[in-house]
């Protein structure tokens, strides 16, 4: 920022006076005035005690406002003429930058949008320092001081210069004008005009500046104008170097690595002005953007083979190029300014651009950091990368990014002169027409909002969803993310289905994961032929064989005799299966109907079919010997008082657990 204004020093310095004397005493009506017009100049003359640089400037009045202007201008030129000619250094930019400053606070730039006030100031100061050095100006007693204030002429008031309005019912156009003008900190009842020209003093009603007088905006926006005008004057002042402002295109005084005298040295077709700025100039800035370009390019070249690294420091490479441009930008462009001394349009053209390509590189930042910064919390926590609090973690990402950008774009065009207020209203407005527009979208938003308060479902889940679920597996599946608009579930067929939040919320879901086992509901039907003791052979062995498999959760497994079928015994088993894994579940259920069809054979008996049997012929019928076992067992059991029915005794259950193989013998995963 020191620098910034040391491209006003360029337009300055060469049509400065190195002179130490009064700015207006050497205009041709000064005369007698040498000696007021001395006391009220900065600079100090030879033996007086030289001027303090903390004291405030002298503002007070229109009078003290126009030598001060001249005077700074006077004390750059002295620096100009001295040895900056011929052997720049940073501190005497720095001395100019001092100046600069200065001068800046003299000018009304309220109009001036913040991002280009730099260097339009530096030009309008240039050419006002050209016209006041050109035109006439009154006697140094005609112009008033500070006592003379309160009898200045004042400005027409605005009920003088218009129609006159009812009080208490102001226009629209005329508050927004009032409004304007106490943003702009001007006052409008007191104000002098230098005689014969349009070039006003304003006294500021409110501010750091409040009750000094500076140059109107008015004046600083027709600064060119004015000058063009008068450009063909002979000069009323005596200045170090005559025609500067012809010569700014090809000239940069402001910048220490390219001496004034190297560019006087240049051939003539490097000093042809081309849109008002020499061609060395042009060749330097293409240059210099060219490197800088290529740089960027290659840093992100390098920076995308890390692109999906999922490392943090590669990921913090993505990072560089919207750094390197919001560090490096601004920076940039005012060491350009410095040391080329771009002027008038181009000037401007390169400090917006330079502005808006730190912003935007700002809203960059602002929308790629809080994402990635998730994405390494993601990576890094127990979270699952598809699941619902993965992608609502990323939407408060987008959301933070999201509001980064917004709130750099008001920065962006309060820099850029647009009214703060007028796009706050214009966003709102904006606002409610896309709310209606992503009705749909924010209905999937609420709907991921419930799903992540409720969480009936996370990704990797088996659910059954919708009411019109079915035999069919239709509505089931394994849920596979869940995002901020939809769900998506991969069906038993291999099917994806996409399902919007707004209605996936709503619908009954069957989360079957979250059960801590399942259960095993079948029906035994035996044969007719079966004997009592048979069937209650069939039933203890089957109760002994569940209480001793590892997988069953049932201390009691319930395996009954549960009536008579048309064609068949009933035997209705009920018990549940330690997994909530539906593939194991299965596999177990093999194991154990495998088991069941041993136990079966082993009775005697068999199984029972929905259907008619006519024999024709002799058959062996049941094995006889295996039903005298069985019913020799049961007898035994009901000789030592250790019939199983209803239930195990806790002794027997005691002893019975965990006394069947599983995975079965013989299998890969067999202990036996």
């Amino acid at each position: 920022m020191r620098f910034k204004w040391i491209g006003l020093a360029s337009l300055l310095v060469i049509a400065l006076s190195p002179l130490a004397q009064s700015p207006l005493a050497q205009s041709p009506d000064a005369g007698a005035e040498a000696g007021e017009r001395q006391t009220d100049t900065p600079e100090a003359t030879e033996g007086e005690k030289p001027r303090n640089p903390l004291d405030p400037l002298d503002m007070s009045s229109p009078r003290a406002t126009l030598t001060t202007f001249l005077a700074l201008g006077d004390e750059l030129g002295s620096l100009a003429r001295g040895q900056y000619w011929t052997d720049p250094s940073r501190a005497l930019a720095e001395q100019f930058g001092d100046k600069l400053r200065q001068i800046g606070r003299l000018l009304d730039l309220s109009q001036i949008p913040p991002a280009a006030r730099v260097d339009a100031g530096s030009d309008a100061a240039i050419y006002l320092y050209e016209v006041l050095s050109r035109i006439e100006l009154p006697p140094l007693e005609e112009i008033p001081g500070a006592d003379e204030v309160p009898d200045l002429a004042t400005v027409v008031s605005e009920e003088e210069a218009e129609p006159k309005k009812l009080p208490g019912i102001p226009t629209p156009a005329a508050a927004e004008e009032d409004e304007q003008k106490k943003e702009e900190g001007v006052a409008r009842s007191v104000s002098w005009t230098i005689p014969h020209t349009e070039i006003t003093l304003v006294r500021v009603a409110e501010g750091p500046r409040a009750g000094k007088f500076i140059f109107s905006a008015d004046t600083v926006a027709r600064a060119a104008e004015f000058y063009q005008k008068v450009r063909h004057l002979p000069y009323r002042r005596e200045v170090p170097l005559k025609y500067y402002a012809e010569m700014r295109p090809y000239m940069a005084m402001r910048g220490w690595l390219v001496p004034p005298g190297l560019i006087d040295s240049f051939p003539d077709w490097m000093k042809q002005s081309i849109f008002r700025q020499a061609t060395w100039k042009w060749l330097a800035l293409f240059a210099v953007l060219v490197l800088f370009a290529g740089g960027l390019l290659l840093l992100q070249r390098f920076s995308g083979r890390f692109r999906e690294n999922p490392h943090v420091a590669a990921r913090l490479t993505r990072f560089l190029v919207p750094l390197i441009l919001l560090l490096l930008t601004r920076p940039l462009a005012s060491f350009l300014h410095q040391q080329l001394t771009l002027t008038d349009a181009v000037g401007g053209t390169v400090s917006l651009l330079a502005e808006i390509v730190s912003y935007l590189a700002l809203a960059w930042l602002a929308w790629v950091v809080p994402p990635a910064m998730m994405e390494v919390y993601i990576r890094r926590s127990a979270v699952h990368r598809e699941s619902l609090d993965a992608h609502l973690f990323r939407f408060i990402a987008r959301t933070l990014g999201l509001a980064g950008v917004i709130a750099v774009a008001f920065l962006l065009t309060s820099r850029l002169g647009a009214p703060l207020y007028s796009l706050l209203a214009g966003f709102g407005i904006g606002g409610i027409a896309v709310a209606l527009a992503m009705r749909g979208s924010f209905e999937n938003f609420i709907g991921s909002l419930n799903l992540f308060g409720d969480k009936p479902v996370r990704v990797g889940d088996f659910c059954r969803y919708g009411e019109d679920a079915g035999g069919d597996f239709q509505r089931t599946g394994t849920v596979e993310s869940i995002g901020m608009r939809s769900t998506r579930l991969r069906g038993i067929d291999n099917s994806v289905t996409t399902i919007p939040n707004a209605d996936f919320s709503q619908m009954h879901i069957v989360n079957y994961t979250t059960r801590s086992h399942i259960l095993l509901h079948t029906e035994l039907t035996l044969r007719f032929e079966t004997t009592e003791d048979q069937l209650r052979y069939v039933l203890v062995t089957i109760r002994e064989m569940l209480v001793g498999h590892p997988k069953v959760a049932d201390d009691e497994p319930s395996v009954r005799f549960s009536g008579f079928g048309a064609s068949a015994l009933l035997v209705e088993i009920r018990v549940d299966v330690f997994t909530n894994d539906f593939p194991e579940y299965r596999a177990i259920c093999e194991d154990i109907y495998f088991r069941i069809f041993r136990i079966v054979r082993q009775s005697g008996t068999g199984f029972a079919f929905p259907s008619q049997t006519v024999y024709f012929t002799r058959d062996g019928g049941i094995d006889s010997e295996r039903q005298q076992e069985a019913e020799h067992q049961v007898r035994e059991w009901a000789a030592a008082q250790q019939m199983p029915f209803p239930y195990f005794s806790a002794e027997r259950r005691a002893a019975l657990r965990n006394t069947v193989y599983y995975p079965p013998e013989g299998s890969p995963d067999s202990e036996g």
